[in-house]
């Protein structure tokens, strides 16, 4: 690292090297005090103008008796901010620079002070609209990982919080903060996590949090979620007080929780905010709609084309006519045709995506079927799997489950019985063997811990809750006392 030169002109020529004179937004503003003058450095738009101000003005009010004095010490009083750091090399000035702080360097010191007046443009919180509830709290997390943690901690008042902030990207030098509550987290578990993270040697995330899952769990070609996203503030405290890990990303509104299971995608926080049997009767309905996202289309096609395996009271399912294209490009296309729909509602401004979609459901569909491209049967059928596809609380999760549904679709079109049998076992298999951070995916239903399962199964009362999830191996496993 090169230290700062004492003349700020030579430092002026060395910074051009970051852009300064060349970008518009970092400037440089020089004061003099008769025989002293202060350089300040700062990206524009990255800081609070009326702090900078403040500033000024108290280095302007000193006397000129007083600056013949000691002059570094005499500023460092006159800053009035909180938070003040120096530093004495090129390379950290320019990285907080460009952070948002102000550097002020004094002509002929060897250091500099770095004062944080940072702000970030961004959004106020609001929110998720991926994580409504009915009732409960309408604040999510924003881009500015500051806000964050702030929102965090306002649920949150425990001593032992940490947030420990680490940097990635060797360009981007992007802020990654790794929250946890000591004396509750595995230390074991925080070690492994800001390991993993301190490796990524990359250019810069500028994806965020999706980049840094595929760093951190290695997650490859797996379509299958293994952390769980989440823009809510009150679920991220839920799972720090559980034990679990929480990964902050500036620029991010999603926080990651690690470790995480399969069912952990399938929670969401509406089942918490109604009463147990409510929550309960919620999160059956929502299995189903998870289960018939994957099983229903080829359980579906199976019977279709193999109406033998019929009982007598399903006698009903099946295709009553026969259109001009086989019956599993039919599902393959409908299925895409989905997709479409989906994707041109994501980039179509809202009241257009609405009237889209009612050409698309009442037009297309009923055209599809009058000139004989489909059957009503796979409308039907396609339109059911695809509810529970948007039923499911993770969207990571559905995108998943519709690759294992369509998967599932073509063993059975070559192998009909057989090849239903032979995927649903190699989907359970591929599940099972998967591990997170030593965590297996399908806990605790494989291994199998029934005490445990019920929980997941039923949303159970908060009083009945009395130790921590046995996956995290907190330290303190004791959530609540039993009142007597």
């Amino acid at each position: 690292m090169r230290k700062l030169p004492k003349i700020n002109r030579e430092l002026d020529s060395r910074l051009k090297e970051a852009g300064l004179g060349v970008s518009f937004d970092f400037i440089v503003r020089k004061i003099d005090f008769g025989d002293q003058s202060i350089s300040i450095y700062a990206v524009n738009g990255l800081c609070e103008t009326r702090f900078i101000m403040k500033i000024l003005d108290e280095l302007s009010a000193l006397h000129e008796i007083d600056r013949r004095k000691n002059f570094k010490g005499l500023v460092d009083q006159r800053i009035i901010h909180h938070s003040v750091e120096m530093t004495d090399t090129e390379d950290e000035l320019i990285r907080q620079v460009f952070s948002g702080l102000i550097a002020l360097k004094i002509d002929g010191e060897d250091e500099c002070f770095l004062i944080d007046v940072r702000s970030y443009p961004g959004r106020q919180p609001e929110e998720p609209d991926t994580e409504k509830v009915v009732r409960g709290s309408r604040d999510g997390f924003v881009e500015n990982i500051i806000v964050n943690t702030a929102l965090t901690r306002r649920r949150i008042r425990d001593k032992g919080i940490r947030f420990e902030m680490l940097e990635i990207g060797e360009r981007s030098k992007m802020d990654v903060a790794v929250g946890y509550i000591e004396g509750i987290a595995n230390p074991e578990l925080v070690d492994i996590i800001k390991k993993e993270i301190e490796q990524i040697h990359a250019d810069g995330l500028v994806m965020t949090d999706k980049s840094l899952e595929e760093y951190i769990v290695k997650q490859g070609f797996n379509p299958y979620p293994l952390v769980r996203f989440t823009e809510r503030a009150d679920i991220a405290a839920e799972h720090l007080l559980e034990g679990h890990i929480c990964i902050y990303i500036d620029t991010s509104p999603s926080v990651i929780i690690a470790p995480s299971t399969f069912f952990h995608h399938v929670q969401h926080a509406e089942e918490y905010r109604q009463s147990p049997a409510a929550g309960t009767m919620l999160r059956f309905i929502r299995f189903t709609g998870i289960a018939a996202s994957i099983v229903l289309l080829p359980l579906w096609y199976l019977l279709a084309i193999d109406p033998a395996l019929k009982p007598e009271s399903l006698s009903f399912i099946g295709v009553k006519e026969e259109a001009a294209i086989p019956l599993i490009l039919q599902l393959l296309l409908a299925d895409i045709g989905i997709e479409f729909l989906r994707m041109a509602a994501i980039h179509t401004p809202t009241p257009l995506s609405t009237a889209m979609g009612l050409i698309a459901a009442v037009l297309i569909g009923q055209i599809a079927i009058d000139v004989g491209l489909f059957v009503p049967e796979v409308i039907l059928y396609v339109a059911v799997a695809s509810i529970g596809t948007f039923a499911t609380p993770s969207y990571e999760l559905s995108i998943a489950n519709k690759f294992s549904r369509i998967f599932l679709i073509l063993l059975v079109g070559f192998f009909h019985t057989t090849g239903f049998i032979i995927g649903f076992t190699l989907l359970i298999v591929f599940l099972a063997q998967m591990r997170v951070f030593t965590v297996p995916y399908l806990w605790p239903l494989l291994p199998f811990r029934p005490l445990a399962l019920l929980q997941v199964i039923t949303r159970v009362p908060v009083t009945s809750t009395v130790i921590r999830p046995m996956i995290v191996k907190a330290e303190d496993r004791i959530r609540q006392k039993r009142s007597h």
